[in-house]
C-alpha cells in the first residue's frame, strides 16, 4: 500500500467527524428511549421494535465510515465493521425480547407476545426483516471471507432467522392469503423469505458443524430449522414440501447420531 497523503488523512477526518457525531446521538436516543421504557413498559415492545429499526441505521452509519476509510485511505476499519456486527446483534436481541427467540415451537407458545404489537402492519414487519437481513450480509461481505467472525455470522443470521419467524403472526398470515385483503403482497413475501432463511440456517449450521466446530449442537440447531420450516410447511397444508423437508430431518439425523456414536468410540482410547 502507498503513503497515504495528508490531505487524504484531513478529508478522511474531516468526513469521519461529521459521521460520527450522528452515530453519537443516535446513541443518546437509544439511552432515552431505554429510560423511558423502563419508568413506563407499557407499549415498550413497539418501542423495542422502532429501536432495532435505529441500531440498522446506526450499522449502515458503520459501513460507511468503513467505505469512507476504504476509499479515501485504502485501507478496512475493522472497529467501524465490528461495531456495525454489533449493532445488527444488538437490533436482533430488542426483537428477541419482544417476540422471542425459539426457533422451533408451537406458535401458540409465542403468540401472546405477538400480541403486544398487533398494530404494527405486515408492511412494516416485512420491511424491518428485510432490512435486518439485508445488512447483517452487507457487515460480512464487508469483513471479507477471512475474518474472526466468519463463523459468528451463522448465529447472527440464524437469529435473525428465528425473529424474522417470530414477527410474522403466523395465525393472522395465514388467514390472510387472499389477494383481495390488503397487505397481502407482504404477507406472502414475509412468508416466502421465512422459508427461504430457515433452509439457509439450516444449511449455514450443518457447514459449520462439517467445517468448523464439529459440535453436536450446531448440529442440532440445523435440524431445528428444518424442523421449524417442516411446522410451517404443515401449517399451510403443503405435503410435499412437508414430506420432503421430513426426509431430509431423517437423513440428518441419522448422520448425527452416527459422528456421535464415532465419537463416544474415540474418547475412551483417546483417555488412555
Amino acid at each position: 500500500m502507498g503513503k497515504i497523503s495528508q490531505a487524504a488523512k484531513d478529508m478522511y477526518s474531516e468526513r469521519v467527524e461529521e459521521y460520527k457525531l450522528t452515530t453519537e446521538e443516535i446513541l443518546k436516543s437509544e439511552k432515552v428511549v431505554l429510560s423511558a421504557i423502563e419508568k413506563e413498559p407499557l407499549g415498550g415492545e413497539y418501542k423495542k421494535v422502532a429501536l432495532a429499526d435505529e441500531r440498522l441505521n446506526l450499522a449502515s452509519l458503520y459501513l460507511l465510515l468503513n467505505r469512507l476509510s476504504l476509499s479515501l485511505l485504502g485501507v478496512k476499519n475493522n472497529a467501524f465493521l465490528n461495531d456495525a456486527r454489533k449493532s445488527c446483534y444488538q437490533s436482533v436481541i430488542y426483537l428477541e425480547n419482544v417476540v422471542s427467540d425459539v426457533i422451533d415451537a408451537p406458535f401458540s407458545e409465542y403468540a401472546e407476545r405477538l400480541e403486544a404489537i398487533t398494530k404494527l402492519p405486515d408492511e412494516q414487519r416485512y420491511r424491518l426483516v428485510q432490512k435486518l437481513g439485508f445488512t447483517i450480509q452487507s457487515v460480512e461481505e464487508d469483513f471479507g471471507d477471512n475474518n474472526k467472525w466468519k463463523w459468528s455470522f451463522v448465529e447472527l443470521e440464524g437469529r435473525c432467522t428465528t425473529v424474522t419467524k417470530n414477527l410474522m403472526n403466523l395465525k393472522t398470515t395465514i388467514a390472510g392469503l387472499d389477494p383481495r385483503i390488503p397487505g397481502y403482497e407482504a404477507r406472502v413475501e414475509h412468508l416466502q423469505f421465512v422459508k427461504d432463511l430457515c433452509q439457509r440456517s439450516a444449511d449455514r449450521y450443518r457447514e459449520k458443524y462439517e467445517l468448523n466446530t464439529f459440535r453436536m449442537d450446531d448440529f442440532k440447531q440445523a435440524i431445528s430449522f428444518l424442523s421449524a420450516l417442516k411446522r410451517i410447511h404443515t401449517l399451510l397444508g403443503e405435503a410435499p414440501q412437508v414430506d420432503v423437508i421430513k426426509r431430509k430431518i431423517d437423513v440428518w439425523k441419522t448422520k448425527m447420531d452416527d459422528d456421535e456414536k464415532r465419537l463416544e468410540e474415540k474418547r475412551p482410547s483417546q483417555a488412555r
